[in-house]
């Protein structure tokens, strides 16, 4: 077994995400909540609120996933990008991405 990193490498995604609707902290993080707990429990992956803590109506999620090659980070981003589109009312401003 090597130990150059050969087979494992973490595929690293954050999401900006603008929510004009959330008028309190409160509601953010009901908002962030719920998405992180969707995005854990159907990837498998770590999730958390990563930036912007005390701004109603930004949500930085940020997302990591250890997987055994590069090409499965990439499928990986791309349906976790998909998912975030499609389960979330807020607009995406950016999202980027990233393998380790």
């Amino acid at each position: 077994m090597k130990n150059n990193g050969e087979y494992m490498k973490i595929a690293v995604m954050t999401f900006r995400l603008h929510a004009p609707w959330v008028h309190s902290l409160k509601e953010k993080r009901m908002i962030v909540k719920s998405m992180v707990a969707k995005l854990q429990n159907k990837f498998h992956v770590s999730a958390a609120e990563v930036d912007e803590q005390d701004t109603h109506q930004i949500l930085v999620i940020g997302v990591a996933g250890i997987v055994s090659h590069n090409a499965l980070a990439d499928s990986l981003m791309d349906e976790i990008s998909r998912f975030v589109e499609d389960n979330t009312e807020a607009e995406i401003l950016n999202e980027m991405r990233e393998i380790r």
